[in-house]
């Protein structure tokens, strides 16, 4: 009885976070690099400056960010996590440049954000197989202003959502390297940007992740992941300037993702292994992304955080990021395909109402503790990006953002092949029955 009451629960619970991330994701605002995401506000990776490419700390971040280190999870576990981002953005513009745009100064309508995480990992080793699957659903990228208060702004605004279906493989091909893939079904919301009338548009994108895992000795783990391109076409999304001329007919806009590439190191050698270090480097291609490319430049970005484990199992968790400035200066008059009203002065314009580059600096913080109940592990997270500003022709834009968030995980050890039984596993109240499942079953 007491195994299918834990099996209904948790299915329940599955069920439930499910239905809040699909809400919540039509929400979602992150100005952390650029408009993506990465791992910055995940349950564990938050509080380290989103540093994950070698050994994360949350299933959520293995199957985020390079799908190799999936490996590195045992059993079955599951997690669920929300995070509040709260930004603001203010916006100076001086007009003259724009038709319908005049001068204006304000801070962005578009409130905070709720953003939902939800991710299963099941380990395949009792059926002979060295694979770990995962599955998650990511509130991957998003950005939202809406200076639709402000006298002369002609109701500028922009919002760009992307909610993200990941599943992925994890493949241990020795003791010591991994490799791994994952495959992103994702579906974006446009709206906005432009001077002329514009509506809430969707398309599907697609790209891939290839991971790979390397342990050059017991405390020391190496990681890279390459992950490709995803493209979005926003069919009849805008009419271009409908109050000037004879009628405009709706364009698309095109909008891509850019491609990444990461490396991660992680070190556990220092206060008796009581003590993670890790560090990332992450190289974003802007420069081939539509859209983006004629808003920033390809952008080098440094994650480095620290976890300490106390002798009764806490996890105390420090991040800092740094993250570069990456603005174009502007010469061309083409974006996302199109040539806007204003030309060059609608893209500076642009940069303005997407100032997604700006804080290269940001810190953050948390905690973990192992089995608030049996089986279930709580992660807490905090932190922010400081002020920052910069000018675009006539328009000034700055930016701070603080956030917080915390995830649940349920583990037990049903797949690992530590037990032929699995009768109580589902609750998370079995014993490790061999040294491997010892971090992940208790």
């Amino acid at each position: 009885m007491t195994t299918f009451f834990c099996i209904g629960t948790r299915l329940a619970v599955l069920a439930i976070c499910v239905s809040v991330s699909l809400v919540n994701a039509e929400a979602a605002f992150g100005q952390i690099f650029g408009i993506e995401l990465h791992n910055n506000v995940m349950p564990a990776s938050g509080g380290m400056g989103g540093a994950s490419v070698a050994q994360p700390q949350d299933l959520l971040s293995a199957i985020n960010g390079n799908p190799a280190t999936m490996s590195q999870f045992r059993g079955t576990q599951f997690t669920f996590s929300g995070a509040w981002i709260e930004p603001t953005v203010n916006l100076e513009h001086t007009g003259g440049v724009l038709p319908g745009i005049g001068t204006f100064s304000g801070k962005s309508g578009t409130p905070g954000s709720v953003l939902g995480n939800i991710g299963v990992t099941q380990e395949l080793s009792v059926l002979g197989l060295p694979v770990t699957a995962g599955v998650a659903l990511i509130s991957a990228s998003g950005i939202g202003v809406d200076y639709a208060a402000q006298p002369n702004s002609n109701n500028s605004a922009v919002t760009i959502q992307i909610l993200q279906l990941q599943p992925g493989l994890g493949i241990q091909l020795t003791d010591r390297l991994a490799i791994g893939g994952n495959f992103g079904l994702g579906i974006g919301l446009f709206d906005g940007l432009f001077v002329g009338s514009s509506k809430a548009t969707p398309d599907y994108g697609m790209r891939g992740t290839f991971g790979v895992s390397f342990d050059p000795d017991p405390c020391t783990k190496i990681g890279f992941y390459y992950q490709s391109k995803e493209k979005f076409k926003f069919e009849n999304a805008i009419v271009l300037q409908p109050f000037v001329g004879p009628p405009s007919v709706p364009i698309d806009v095109r909008g891509d993702l850019p491609p990444n590439i990461a490396l991660g190191i992680a070190n556990s050698s220092l206060a008796n292994g009581r003590l993670l270090l890790a560090t990332d480097l992450v190289y974003k291609f802007w420069e081939e992304a539509t859209l983006f490319d004629a808003l920033f430049t390809n952008q080098f970005i440094v994650q480095v955080g620290a976890q300490y484990t106390t002798q009764r199992g806490r996890k105390l968790r420090l991040g800092y990021t740094y993250a570069e400035e990456s603005f174009v200066d502007v010469t061309g008059n083409v974006i996302a395909g199109i040539t806007p009203p204003g030309a060059a002065n609608a893209i500076q314009y642009a940069q303005g109402l997407i100032p997604a580059v700006l804080s290269p600096h940001r810190f953050s913080a948390g905690f973990g503790v192992p089995n608030v109940l049996p089986g279930v592990d709580l992660d807490i997270f905090g932190g922010g990006q400081f002020l920052s500003s910069a000018t675009f022709g006539r328009t000034t834009a700055s930016l701070e953002t603080y956030f917080i968030g915390g995830g649940l995980t349920f583990r037990c050890g049903r797949g690992s092949g530590c037990k032929k039984s699995a009768h109580n596993e589902w609750c998370g109240t079995s014993q490790p029955q061999c040294s491997s499942c010892e971090q992940d079953v208790e």
